[in-house]
């Protein structure tokens, strides 16, 4: 008797308040233009695409707090989404989200950790970026909330994003693993030392290689936890294999690197849901970054070279 097949749940999330740099709102287009469902599809997975949770441009609106722009809509957002990954948990399918800009993690996360913490089970998160994305409005020197996620899921910041479902903080840090970190600001530096996440810099993977920290970021993220979320800005892979991000940053992982810490991810078995931002298909070069985050999800998802 063959087993149930595994399943796992597209959201799209049409962002584009968080940044200052526009065009992030079509990334989920331009990832199911890169056949992300059909390629789930061959791996085994029975995918349902929910579709994609819409977002006011900026053009109708105003900015009526600078430290924080946009934050009643994107917290309206982020609300939205963690009410459909909490959904989709309950399903027992694996979802798969996509960005818009990093502040999605927000909604994300909350609605991973709303779904465990009503079964007392907490869950760690794994952070992909060259940015440490920790600013609060107090420090961000922008305003853009797309710097601000890993700190609400904190329990830092504006309460309208700290409390998305109801509760913050949404993990602990010592749950959390920040890697490929190589763009901080100051303040942001000083808050990230704090607050006792471990953050694994660019200097340190080059000097201890990808294979290691992944290692050692799987084990914090699932050793007091029922396993973690998966969140990658694709500014963390070097704008060489992905130029089409909103805040590239150069020295960053190979397209070799990124692929091993996919995999590893997948070989772990804890990965509870996933998630893709920052693909700005204004910036791309025949839709390069978007097919290289479709083949990094599959890489996740359980694809081998054989």
């Amino acid at each position: 008797m063959s087993s149930p097949k595994k399943k796992a749940k597209i959201i799209g999330v049409l962002m584009d308040l968080g940044a200052d740099r526009r065009g992030v709102d079509m990334g989920p287009s331009a990832i199911r233009v890169a056949d992300l469902n059909t390629r789930l599809e061959k791996l085994g997975y029975e995918v349902v695409d929910a579709g994609n949770i819409s977002v006011r441009n900026p053009e109708m609106m105003q900015i009526t707090d600078g430290k924080a722009k946009y934050l009643p809509e994107i917290a309206a957002a982020c609300q939205k989404l963690a009410d459909h990954v909490e959904a989709a948990l309950e399903t027992g399918s694996i979802p798969i989200i996509l960005g818009g800009d990093h502040s999605v993690a927000i909604g994300s996360v909350s609605g991973l950790a709303s779904f465990h913490r009503k079964r007392d089970q907490r869950v760690g998160v794994i952070w992909f970026d060259a940015h440490g994305d920790m600013n609060t409005p107090e420090i961000s020197p922008s305003g853009n909330i797309h710097g601000m996620p890993f700190a609400a899921i904190l329990g830092r910041g504006a309460k309208e994003l700290t409390h998305i479902s109801g509760f913050a903080p949404k993990v602990l840090p010592e749950d959390c693993v920040l890697i490929g970190a190589r763009s901080i600001d100051p303040e942001e530096a000083v808050a990230l030392k704090s607050s006792n996440v471990r953050v694994v810099t660019m200097r340190e993977l080059d000097e201890r290689g990808m294979s290691s920290v992944m290692d050692e970021a799987m084990w914090l993220a699932s050793r007091r936890t029922v396993g973690f979320h998966v969140t990658m800005d694709m500014d963390f892979v070097d704008p060489d294999y992905a130029p089409g991000v909103g805040t590239p940053v150069p020295g960053g992982p190979t397209y070799r690197e990124s692929h091993l810490a996919m995999e590893k991810i997948a070989d772990s078995g804890k990965m509870l849901s996933f998630e893709l931002t920052e693909v700005n298909p204004v910036l791309d070069i025949s839709n390069r970054t978007a097919e290289l985050g479709v083949q990094l999800i599959l890489s996740a998802f359980g694809k081998k070279i054989m």
